[in-house]
């Protein structure tokens, strides 16, 4: 018996630190609060894909749509802390949901893990749109006060880059929620609405080749952008003139232990580090942002005073 201890002690002694840190014990479910095929749901599938050798286990995207996100970030932060789920939260739009005074969730039910992806948001007529530049939209919606624009939902992310061209401009429109960016987008190919705001990332697939079906009138930026340097800034014209867009980031419940999101900002930090990945992601025309749980903690933070003081006076009665 005492050789058996003195072996056991030998080999948990001789064991490395990182045999015994944590790690999953099964697939790991990832939460995604919109429908498959959405810009999130995209970039949530092509990192999952790549990052499961990092982790070790198979990344199963749950999509779980509906309510501007609410739905699925509901069900993010009501998961137990145990490390077998992990979630996409999109920055603003996450921050201003949680700020509202009936939430379901706050900004204190999650725990930061990394920054996935920061992408510039745009606005956007059909390509045969008779609004062949920003300054005869603004001109229109200034004449026609109803002039509808597609939105990912009521103050979402991109209903809220609405609110800050239209504000900045002096028109007044009408905002049409759809499911997701996707469906937004559908809705404006098809002639449902006039104009719409989302982020380069979503668009890129529909401003492409002979016959595009998308033509991108201004960014929000402070500079013109290297994949649009024909594009306008908002600022130049006398609008807005700072960066907007959406942040997408990963985040456990709150209470998850320290050693469980050390293991996958880690993960994830590998991850994005590889060559393959970030070859994947320029392929796919997103905007890899690597910022650890600090740096992204950080950024939540200043989101959060940004829709507080901010994006709520934009949907002030």
């Amino acid at each position: 018996m005492k050789h058996l201890l003195a072996l056991l002690a030998f080999v948990f002694v001789c064991t490395p630190m990182s045999a015994l840190a944590w790690s999953p014990s099964g697939d790991v479910t990832v939460i995604v609060a919109y429908k498959a095929g959405s810009g999130t749901d995209t970039g949530a599938r092509l990192l999952a894909s790549l990052a499961e050798k990092h982790v070790g286990k198979t990344l199963v995207i749950n999509n779980l749509p509906g309510a501007d996100g609410k739905i699925g970030w509901t069900e993010l932060v009501k998961a137990k802390g145990d490390g077998q789920t992990i979630g996409f939260i999109n920055l603003p739009t996450f921050t201003t949901l949680a700020v509202e005074p009936n939430s379901t969730f706050k900004v204190k039910d999650i725990v930061p893990v990394c920054n996935h992806l920061t992408e510039t948001a745009v606005v956007v007529v059909k390509a045969d749109s008779p609004w062949k530049d920003l300054k005869a939209l603004v001109a229109a919606c200034k004449e026609k006060p109803n002039m509808r624009c597609s939105t990912n939902g009521m103050r979402a992310s991109n209903h809220t880059a609405a609110q800050l061209l239209a504000t900045s401009a002096g028109f007044k429109y009408k905002a049409i929620p759809y499911g997701g960016t996707a469906d937004q987008l559908l809705a404006l190919r098809q002639g449902e609405v006039h104009f719409t705001c989302a982020k380069v990332a979503d668009i890129a697939q529909h401003i492409k080749g002979d016959k595009p079906e998308l033509r991108v009138l201004g960014v929000f930026a402070a500079q013109r952008l290297p994949e649009l340097p024909d594009v306008p800034t908002l600022g130049e014209l006398g609008y807005y003139d700072k960066w907007y867009g959406s942040a997408r980031a990963l985040v456990l419940p709150a209470g998850t232990p320290q050693e469980i999101v050390d293991f996958y900002v880690d993960a994830f930090r590998k991850t994005m580090q590889d060559p393959e990945c970030k070859a994947a992601h320029e392929k796919a025309g997103l905007a890899l942002d690597f910022k650890d749980n600090k740096q992204l903690a950080a950024l939540i933070a200043e989101q959060e005073i940004f829709c507080r003081d901010i994006v709520s006076k934009l949907y002030a009665k």
